[in-house]
């Protein structure tokens, strides 16, 4: 169905159009809402991505899926949207994490949402890099080239990304044991 979609679109059917964006719709929102701090910045980054991808659907080609190359439009409009914004975002100190052992089992225990509030709650830089490398698939030097800096920086941010949600999940859940017990 989606190449039969994408040919209609690319021969400038605007019900392929419409349909593509239903269809895609709730998968690049899935993307955007972890790499923005709120809904309103996912919809819109959403939106643009949109707008790349119908701008440039004549550079699709055939040879890979659409979802894959559309998924790497909203990434890299996720990108694009941190550096347009970047200089809203304080910088944040730098931090030593203290190496708190805990059950890896907590986060089983975690809904969809607050896994995203969880993750919502992280530095811009750090939830960013934490979705490239973790979930994104990308390298260090992969990551430094798209946010233009050092790879070491990008692993420290990571450690840090990593070290934060644990500490809020484990406080999370002791918020949550504590409402259990009441």
């Amino acid at each position: 169905m989606d190449q039969y979609l994408v040919h209609e679109a690319k021969d400038g059917n605007p019900k392929a159009l419409e349909r593509l964006y239903k269809h895609f719709y709730g998968y690049a929102m899935s993307i955007a809402l972890r790499y923005s701090n709120s809904r309103e910045e996912a919809c819109e980054i959403v939106n643009d991505s949109f707008m790349k991808a119908f701008d440039r659907i004549h550079q699709y080609s055939d040879s890979s899926s659409f979802k894959a190359w559309f998924r790497r439009i909203v990434i890299n409009t996720s990108i694009d949207y941190y550096r347009k914004n970047v200089k809203h975002y304080s910088v944040m100190e730098i931090e030593k994490a203290g190496a708190e052992t805990y059950d890896p089992s907590i986060v089983d225990e975690l809904s969809k949402d607050e896994i995203l509030t969880v993750m919502r709650e992280l530095p811009e830089i750090m939830r960013i890099i934490f979705n490239m490398y973790e979930i994104e698939g990308y390298s260090h030097n992969e990551i430094g080239e798209e946010l233009d800096i050092p790879p070491s920086t990008s692993r420290t941010y990571l450690a840090r990304a990593k070290q934060k949600l644990r500490d809020k999940i484990i406080a999370l859940n002791k918020i949550k044991d504590e409402g259990a017990i009441r």
